[in-house]
């Protein structure tokens, strides 16, 4: 029997083999592999110097590694950098931008970079789903921070890329972008697009990513599905407050307390009934009750605190 051949849709979106960058004694990326299937919503997670960047930069060709390869869409980003970077969009977490020209004919710049022309119905479409289109003819210097965000998405997307990087797109933005943006990003990753999030906000990264990588001191520390992430490292718990009555043991040692409002991990729902009796026949009053879900910021620092203890 012949061998198979990779079909377009077999090649992932993007590939990281063996990936190491060193800046001087700094290690900012050790031995990272990993692979993005087409169409996934992805996110990159880790706290400040995790590497998160300097693996974007690589992905986008400004960073040469000193060892491994780097693909997109099958594309090396070294061997066919210019083919590679058309296959890619990415949002810098950086205001950067020229003060001297309108939004349209940045945008208009931004795909002659691609060598596109007259794409003007496309940079119409983003500006109306970006909520730009008041400011089109506005100097760009005349823009608020919230706009001048907006502007750096619109340049990610004026080449049509399959991947689009998002690097703290919503960093100290209002609520009403955050909204506007996500709606745009979730229409283009339901028309196929592949998304790749870093953020600090990790109710952010629950909501979208159906994977997600950790990253602490350049190396991945957990890798899975946002689902399994959550069942292993995070559980339900009892949140309650006391008006009276002193918790019982065994409830006392594996709850925890905080400013007079106590926790109790459980991995079942039938769990809380006894809780609430034994609760009730220990003669404790409750003043407050709510059952909390796995939360993905348990889960992050639970990851972080094992990889330092490692």
């Amino acid at each position: 029997m012949g061998r198979c051949r990779n079909t377009p849709f077999m090649i992932p979106a993007i590939r990281v083999a063996g990936v190491s960058k060193c800046f001087g004694a700094t290690r900012a990326l050790d031995d990272v592999s990993l692979e993005i299937p087409r169409g996934e919503f992805f996110g990159l997670l880790g706290p400040n110097g995790a590497g998160k960047t300097t693996l974007i930069s690589a992905l986008a060709g400004l960073v040469r590694p000193d060892a491994g390869r780097l693909a997109v869409m099958g594309l090396d980003v070294q061997a066919d950098y210019r083919s590679a970077r058309r296959q890619l969009g990415v949002v810098p977490q950086e205001l950067v931008f020229d003060p001297f020209f309108s939004v349209r004919e940045t945008l208009r710049i931004q795909s002659g970079y691609f060598g596109i022309r007259d794409n003007d119905a496309w940079i119409d479409e983003i500006l109306e789903n970006l909520d730009l289109m008041p400011k089109a003819d506005a100097n760009m210097r005349t823009l608020s921070g919230g706009m001048k965000r907006r502007v750096l998405v619109a340049q990610a997307l004026v080449h049509r890329p399959p991947v689009i990087v998002l690097d703290e797109p919503t960093a100290g933005v209002d609520v009403e972008l955050r909204q506007t943006l996500w709606r745009f990003i979730r229409r283009l990753n339901a028309d196929g697009h592949t998304i790749v999030l870093t953020t600090h906000y990790l109710e952010e990264a629950e909501n979208f990513c159906t994977r997600i990588a950790m990253l602490k001191q350049g190396r991945i520390v957990a890798l899975d599905s946002t689902r399994n992430l959550l069942r292993s490292f995070s559980a339900h718990a009892l949140r309650f407050r006391l008006a009276g009555g002193r918790l019982p043991e065994p409830l006392a040692s594996a709850a925890k307390e905080e400013s007079g409002l106590w926790s109790l991990p459980f991995d079942r729902f039938d769990e809380v009934a006894p809780v609430l009796a034994a609760l009730r026949d220990a003669g404790c009053v409750l003043e407050d009750l709510e059952i909390g879900k796995p939360d993905l910021e348990e889960v992050f620092v639970r990851v972080m605190n094992r990889a330092e203890a490692a």
